[in-house]
């Protein structure tokens, strides 16, 4: 697996194409704490200065934990096309109503009673770091380099990880 690490709009265009791909993520709050406070979340958008965007509830553990740290990990992980990010960076907790109806979708019903719940908030994730594994083609592919690896004694490039400034 080759190094590639990432600057700047390489490093934004590479992380918002993974975040894309994986959609859900774990959310991980309180990271002074053992066990790490995690919750899995849906990802609405990351908007062009790369902030991912997500729905909360307002009086969740997780908001909770964000308002007294802001310091937050993202973990996105798609195994099925060996597409793995893990992203550091800071959070807030958001009310303004034009963010809540631009990120609101019917799926939400499931958690809030509409886009005017007094519940629903969103959390804006400002990325500083991260750092990704990606295979370039699907698992099936990067099993049998491997095997032909195995056999033969060379190193398969079965993919690029890296570390992504943004």
């Amino acid at each position: 697996m080759s190094t590639k690490n990432l600057t700047s709009q390489d490093a934004l265009d590479k992380m918002m194409k993974l975040v894309d791909d994986i959609d859900f993520c774990m959310m991980l709050t309180d990271l002074k704490t053992t066990p790490i406070s995690a919750i899995p979340m849906s990802t609405k958008k990351v908007d062009e200065n790369g902030d991912i965007w997500f729905l909360s509830g307002m009086n969740s553990d997780h908001n909770t934990n964000i308002v007294r740290d802001s310091k937050v990990q993202l973990l996105y992980s798609k195994p099925s096309d060996m597409e793995f990010i893990s992203i550091f960076g800071h959070a807030s907790i958001v009310t303004d109503k034009s963010i809540l109806k631009d990120l609101y979708g019917k799926t939400d019903d499931a958690w809030f009673d509409g886009v005017d719940d007094p519940n629903l908030t969103a959390i804006k994730f400002d990325p500083n770091e991260a750092y990704y594994w990606d295979t370039k083609q699907n698992k099936y592919i990067s099993l049998f380099k491997m095997g032909v690896a195995a056999l033969t004694g060379d190193k398969a490039d079965v993919g690029e990880k890296g570390k992504l400034n943004v």
